[in-house]
């Protein structure tokens, strides 16, 4: 609700906590969010590279913040503080009605019909890719799953076939721009991350305005203007209903913004689906015995998996891809009784509230059922689960992103079994999306393609 008077209202209690708590979050997320709970309550001050930040807990505060009835928190002037410079005009950085007509034109992108037609020109080039994962040395399944995302990204999204050089150059300034944007030095000192993320923006811009006027005039491959299969086609084309469409400076921006995150967060919730299915083998032999039954499938026949949309649900529950949604108060207001001051940052954690236990009974157990149609844990709160955040800004590529998982693992699964050693644990890094820093190194089994789960 929006503060009209102070009466009433109460400071957050505690300090301004500083890098030993930033730290600990980083690397001990549970239970030093735990321990900061019990000491100073469900909302917190914390000092975030330099920034001052009311951290909030539980999902009430996240329904009051993230869908945002009144309009009292902006997301652009969040975001763009930690990664503007490099993810400029992205539709994440947008607000208000100038968000709400930018995301009308690009839902015309990510409509079923679009989406089928992404699954159809993916799903050769996953069984592909996957077939020259066999005999790979030291498999790190993240750097893998990190790999074909850019492939799949760049053939389904931008429809542009590369060369190895160009793809390296492309990979390395996405992993480049979304580093930068937890730089402590946040100028561009040379050698510094904050500007090789500036340089790397540059590098991101020349790629796709080398490839608009081309995509502007014969649409995607195959497809023709008016059949555009790729991502970058579409939003050349599209319009929205009284006929307004992309500037070509609007195209670069959401091109750029899109691919990073179908890119990073994709990587991260397949990270989470393997390294759970590595952890608890009875779970990996219940989705392989599932796909394989199934076959080879459409893009309707992938989305009905019930046993893998399970497993990539609570994965995401467990390692929530992008862990912290922040958010900066536009005018005066309160949450839960305290005073927010207008300009404040606020952050909602995803990662935090997925391991509520008022909501996740044994919340760090790893539970697909969660999920089944008689427990629905995920219902016990409008906002118990959100990976993909809520409100106007919940993630509008939610769907293209669930069907590549579920394509993905749909022929991992019948075609390798993956393990790794008894009492591994990965060891995630919080810095800016969560990083296994290992890779999650696993010994990595062809299967005979219709071998089953036996």
């Amino acid at each position: 609700m929006t503060v009209t008077t102070s009466v009433g209202l109460e400071d957050v209690r505690g300090p301004v906590l500083g890098l030993p708590h930033l730290l600990q979050l980083r690397y001990n997320p549970i239970s030093h969010n735990e321990f900061l709970r019990n000491a100073y309550g469900d909302v917190y001050r914390l000092n975030v590279f330099g920034v001052r930040v009311y951290v909030t807990a539980g999902a009430d505060m996240a329904e009051q913040v993230l869908v945002n009835r009144e309009r009292t928190f902006a997301n652009g002037p969040a975001w763009s503080h930690f990664i503007g410079p490099f993810f400029h005009r992205g539709i994440m950085l947008l607000d208000f009605d100038e968000h709400l007509h930018h995301r009308r034109i690009l839902q015309h992108a990510f409509t079923n019909d679009a989406l089928r037609s992404y699954h159809a020109v993916m799903a050769p080039h996953i069984r592909s890719i996957l077939e020259q994962w066999e005999g790979v040395e030291n498999p790190r399944l993240h750097h893998m799953f990190k790999a074909i995302t850019l492939d799949l990204a760049l053939e389904t999204f931008v429809g542009v076939d590369l060369e190895a050089a160009e793809h390296a150059r492309v990979n390395k300034a996405f992993v480049a721009a979304v580093r930068a944007g937890t730089s402590i030095i946040r100028k561009p000192i040379p050698g510094s991350p904050w500007a090789k993320g500036l340089k790397a923006r540059a590098v991101l811009e020349e790629f796709f305005r080398s490839h608009l006027p081309a995509k502007r005039r014969d649409g995607g491959p195959d497809g023709g203007p008016d059949g555009a299969k790729d991502l970058f086609a579409q939003l050349c084309r599209a319009q929205s209903e009284d006929g307004h469409e992309f500037s070509d400076d609007d195209i670069v921006n959401h091109m750029i913004f899109l691919l990073m995150a179908a890119h990073d967060t994709t990587t991260i919730t397949m990270s989470s689906m393997a390294y759970h299915l590595a952890t608890h083998p009875e779970w990996q032999d219940r989705a392989r015995e599932e796909s394989v039954a199934a076959g080879d499938l459409d893009y309707d026949g992938v989305m009905a998996l019930d046993v893998l949309d399970r497993v990539m649900k609570e994965s995401m529950r467990l390692c929530s891809p992008v862990p912290t949604l922040p958010r900066v108060a536009v005018r005066d207001t309160e949450i839960a009784g305290f005073r927010i001051p207008a300009g404040s940052f606020v952050t909602v954690s995803p990662y935090l509230n997925h391991y509520v236990p008022e909501l996740w009974p044994d919340p760090t157990r790893f539970d697909p059922d969660r999920f089944a149609p008689d427990r629905r844990e995920d219902r016990s709160h409008r906002l118990a689960f959100e990976p993909f955040g809520a409100g106007v800004h919940k993630c509008i590529g939610m769907h293209f992103a669930g069907m590549q998982v579920r394509a993905i693992f749909h022929e991992l699964l019948r075609s390798y079994r993956w393990s790794v050693p008894p009492g591994y644990v990965w060891p995630l890094d919080l810095t800016a999306l969560p990083l296994p820093r290992d890779g999650i190194p696993v010994t990595l089994e062809r299967l005979d393609r219709w071998e089953g789960a036996s």
